[in-house]
């Protein structure tokens, strides 16, 4: 009877050890996605984001450390390397050392590799891109043509049956232009679209940044480019930072929002003082 206690401990003490072992050596998968972005025709950058699934949900990981490539995955074909944020972002601004190797070829290939951890296993995205562009021009009565151009044998062609957004730039986002959120390319690679923000504020000279892209496609990545046009409402900012309003710095806000909240304190408080005698007085008269 000892022994068969005995030898089921041990196994029991053993099989604890197994699952612990592989509760610890089991690891999450990382999920890393690469996106291309030629911002205006000029500045061109990779973005990675990582996420997992943590507790039944996908949320994105931070302090992942993660190299970028053009072409293979080889020391001279490195870009950079680069760790995610608290969102779970990294992102690479592509180095004029690319230069050669980007004008090879009408498409390229990028990578994006993560470093092993003791979450997650080595891990890598990949990204393949045709080299594209968008033009935009204007006509009378505020009607916007942008043209998608692509790079084929060293000859840009257009670019059919594309969606499109054509938007003005906000502090707070893009607005569309109309009532359509997107536009299809025709057989010219052109959409067409009418401006109908009447006395949207501009600068001092009511001017306004009208932006087309393309976003997330397939084949030529995210593009952007932009144009200034004079379709705005002028309007002259004029700083209050040193004045009384309700959006003011701290110690500027207004007189009578001052008065209001000081009064509620000093009525809250002489409220409490006045139940804290009348407690001292009960407290003296029950004595």
């Amino acid at each position: 009877m000892k022994n068969f206690k005995h030898t089921a401990l041990t196994t029991a003490l053993v099989v604890f050890a197994c699952i612990k072992s592989f509760s610890q050596a089991a690891k999450a998968d990382l999920i890393l996605n690469l996106g291309y972005y030629n911002n205006n025709n000029h500045i061109q950058y990779l973005k990675a984001i990582t996420k997992a699934k943590i507790d039944g949900k996908f949320q994105m990981v931070p302090g992942i450390h993660l190299s970028f490539y053009i072409t293979a995955q080889s020391p001279e074909h490195l870009l950079g390397k680069g760790i995610t944020n608290d969102k779970g972002i990294a992102v690479l601004f592509i180095p004029p050392s690319a230069k050669d190797e980007w004008m090879k070829s009408s498409q390229q290939s990028f990578f994006v590799v993560s470093e092993a951890s003791k979450q997650y296993d080595a891990t890598q995205g990949e990204a393949d891109v045709t080299k594209a562009k968008i033009k935009i021009d204007t006509a009378d009565e505020r009607k916007i043509v942008a043209t998608l151009l692509a790079l084929k044998d060293s000859v840009w062609v257009p670019v059919k049956g594309v969606d499109m957004k054509v938007a003005i730039k906000r502090l707070g986002g893009d607005l569309n232009v109309n009532e359509s959120p997107t536009f299809t390319t025709d057989s010219l690679g052109m959409i067409s679209a009418d401006f109908k923000r009447d006395s949207l504020p501009g600068d001092s000279k009511g001017n306004l940044t009208l932006v087309a892209k393309v976003e997330d496609d397939d084949t030529y990545g995210n593009v952007t480019s932009e144009k200034i046009v004079p379709w705005g409402k002028a309007v002259n900012y004029v700083s209050t930072f040193d004045k009384r309003t309700l959006f003011a710095r701290r110690g500027r806000s207004p007189i009578w929002l001052e008065l209001m909240a000081y009064s509620i304190i000093a009525v809250v408080w002489g409220i409490l003082l006045y139940l804290v005698g009348q407690l001292i007085k009960v407290k003296k008269l029950g004595t």
